[in-house]
């Protein structure tokens, strides 16, 4: 087969992003629905399910936010044929489990790994992970700690796997603000040499400025994300 032209190329680009960035801004009326479910360590994890299909998608928090966080993100995955599930970490809101009086320390993994298999369940077929900041380290975990195929495919919103990168089981997106930072400097030196050590395949997005992780979605780089994540998550 002849390979593609630059030109057809940046065509099929250039009207994929306008979809994307009109599924992002159009805000679909997609129903939300509360559910909860089980973690294996007896706690309870409370999410917010939008769309249907057999492609699933867990939204994982980071620890300024929540599950509601995600509403807007949440109906472009629903309005692109995703399953959704955003969760709120034991701790946040109606969840809960081992741990929950100090979230920095407690097997958010599990709460993760608990909602891919609710979808699972509910007739999923690929499960993926996204995660910002707190959150992307328990998508990491959860992938570290899982089976092969478990999660289909992580995203990370400044953020990476708390344990070892190397031992990822699933392609990877890792999107994060080069000035992004906190009390002990940058965040991308941390992020740039677990993205190294992943296994591909794998990607690595910086973008200018220094928001982090969901707070990129109020800057002028959040339709920028919601194009990379979604591109990312329907390649097969």
């Amino acid at each position: 087969m002849a390979p593609l032209s630059p030109l057809y190329t940046s065509r099929v680009r250039t009207t994929l992003s306008a979809v994307i960035v009109a599924l992002f801004l159009a805000a679909p009326g997609h129903a939300q629905k509360a559910v909860s479910f089980p973690t294996s360590d007896g706690g309870v994890v409370s999410a917010d399910s939008y769309g249907t299909g057999d492609r699933g998608a867990v939204l994982a928090h980071g620890g300024r936010f929540n599950k509601g966080s995600w509403e807007k993100q949440a109906q472009a995955l629903a309005a692109a044929g995703f399953r959704v599930l955003a969760i709120d970490f034991r701790g946040y809101g109606q969840s809960r489990g081992p741990g929950d009086s100090d979230v920095m320390s407690a097997p958010l993994h599990l709460d993760v790994l608990a909602a891919v298999r609710y979808l699972r369940k509910t007739g999923a077929k690929t499960v993926a992970v996204v995660g910002a900041s707190m959150g992307g380290g328990a998508a990491g975990d959860a992938s570290i700690l899982s089976g092969r195929g478990t999660i289909d495919r992580l995203v990370f919103l400044g953020a990476s796997p708390n344990g070892p990168a190397a031992k990822l089981k699933a392609p990877s997106l890792f999107i994060v603000a080069r000035d992004d930072a906190n009390a002990d400097g940058l965040r991308l030196p941390g992020i740039r040499a677990q993205y190294e050590r992943a296994p591909q395949p794998k990607e690595l997005i910086i973008l200018n400025g220094s928001a982090h992780a969901q707070f990129l979605f109020q800057t002028e780089q959040g339709e920028r994300v919601m194009h990379e994540i979604l591109r990312f998550l329907s390649t097969k």
